[in-house]
């Protein structure tokens, strides 16, 4: 079955916390890592956003990846205006992919093999995605 790309937009302020974030405590002697509760939140603020977007199958094969991170500009940025603060786009992709994976958008998101990230202040906020297929290459 060969499926279609997809797009759609996420209405919502994209999180800006990251997966990279992990919490450490010391527990009889040992160091434990866990996931913060603020990283928590992000998770399932996309977990839920992203559900109704779910594929009916997950796309199995190579994957080009297209992400638009729009935070709220305020009143310190203007539309269209490059975010060149923190959290870093590779931080961004991970959870946003961890969380597609997790509700199976995709086998694993090792099959991203192509990806287009930015991230930029607007007046509408919001996490714009487009998944495309790709053809997979026989060397």
């Amino acid at each position: 079955m060969t499926m279609t790309g997809m797009a759609f937009t996420l209405l919502i302020d994209p999180p800006t916390r990251t997966a990279q974030q992990k919490g450490e405590a010391i527990q009889g002697g040992r160091i434990i890592h866990y996931v913060k509760r603020e990283v928590q939140e992000a998770e399932d603020t996309l977990r839920l956003a992203l559900r109704p977007y779910r594929p009916p199958v997950p796309y199995d094969g190579p994957i080009k990846l297209t992400c638009s991170w729009c935070f709220d500009k305020g009143k310190s940025h203007k539309d269209g205006e490059w975010r060149i603060t923190r959290p870093d786009t590779d931080n961004l992709q991970k959870l946003l992919k961890d969380c597609m994976t997790k509700e199976g958008f995709w086998v694993d998101d090792s099959r991203v093999c192509y990806e287009i990230c930015k991230k930029m202040w607007t007046t509408k906020p919001g996490l714009a995605i487009v998944i495309e297929p790709m053809e997979v290459l026989n060397t």
